[in-house]
């Protein structure tokens, strides 16, 4: 076949068969008596082969080496385009995300624009400096993105700047509340834990349903972050599980306060000061425990935690009776009673 009809057949401009020739991919297995080249059906099998390896997105000189060499190894080069593939398909979706965000947040012009540019770029830094800074942002006219926001927030190891994220979503109103949600569906506990520390200072009801749904999670830090949040919002349900905290000596100062707050009510008050002197009568709680348990009944005011107080004074355990004996003191209660 002339090449004419090669091309016709094959759908590769002659043009393109001339450059294949050029560069050795496919030789005329012949001439005609007029010197035109003359294609062979092996030359034309070659050709779709070409084509078929161009697809996959293979260069020039990877085809040249793919059909031409004997050991080479076609599961290599498959590897290595999933390789490459997956690597472009990230980049393209990290751009994708980038567009999105940079629209998310209307800039008025490019001015605006390139501001919002420059601060997804620092929310990303390695810097931690760069990334607090970002999150501070006081740029109100062109404010940062809640999508990446959120992002950073969840993926943020560095305290301080995770406390200028979680104070930026704050701020924000309650637009990041959903993508919060979505990260209490992480299966990584911290990522779960970051994301419940942010609903802890987003306010209004979506948060503080969200936060709800944490109390159920298998990780006890993410349970323990979530009724600490609920329980400085007046959340009575959560009372076990602060008094569990301060058994087990996790965030247990914390949890003594929340338990305060919550006392403020006379009818609460007596409900916590009974809970604890259940744990404290509990035969698996341990001495430290029961100290613990016996400080935090400091907090709680009314009668019922005055004479459970007046009652530990005698316990014996020196450790508890001392701790008792001067929280009653402190109370203006002997430790005889009230």
């Amino acid at each position: 076949m002339l090449i004419g009809e090669v091309a016709r057949r094959s759908g590769v401009s002659a043009r393109m068969l001339r450059h294949y020739e050029s560069l050795g991919l496919v030789r005329p297995s012949g001439r005609t008596g007029s010197g035109y080249r003359e294609y062979s059906r092996e030359d034309m099998r070659r050709i779709f082969h070409i084509e078929s390896l161009r697809s996959l997105g293979l260069s020039l000189r990877e085809i040249a080496r793919a059909l031409d060499d004997p050991g080479f190894t076609p599961s290599a080069l498959v590897d290595d385009l999933v390789r490459q593939t997956r690597d472009r398909i990230a980049a393209e979706t990290e751009l994708l995300t980038r567009l999105r965000r940079i629209r998310a947040a209307d800039p008025a012009g490019w001015e605006d624009a390139l501001q919002v540019v420059a601060l997804l770029q620092a929310l990303g830094s390695k810097s931690a400096d760069a990334r607090q800074r970002a999150a501070l942002s006081s740029a109100d006219e062109v404010p940062v993105p809640v999508e990446a926001l959120v992002e950073a927030a969840l993926g943020e190891t560095e305290p301080n700047v995770a406390g200028a994220l979680r104070w930026a979503l704050a701020r924000s109103g309650d637009g990041g509340t959903a993508l919060l949600a979505e990260g209490l569906g992480s299966p990584v506990a911290a990522v779960r834990e970051r994301a419940v520390q942010c609903l802890a200072e987003m306010p209004g009801a979506e948060a503080s349903e969200q936060l709800r749904n944490a109390l159920a999670d298998p990780d006890a830090v993410v349970r323990g972050h979530a009724a600490l949040a609920l329980g400085t919002r007046g959340a009575v349900d959560v009372v076990p599980t602060l008094i569990d905290m301060i058994v087990s000596g996790r965030n247990d100062t914390d949890a003594a306060d929340a338990l305060g707050v919550l006392a403020a009510d006379t009818a609460t008050a007596d409900q916590i000061a009974a809970m604890l002197v259940d744990r404290l009568a509990h035969d698996t709680t341990e001495a430290p425990a029961r100290g613990r348990l016996t400080q935090a009944l400091a907090g709680i005011p009314g009668t019922r935690a005055t004479t459970a107080l007046v009652a530990l004074s005698h316990d014996t355990d020196r450790a508890v009776a001392l701790t008792a004996a001067y929280l009653l003191r402190l109370r203006g209660a002997g430790a005889d009673g009230p």
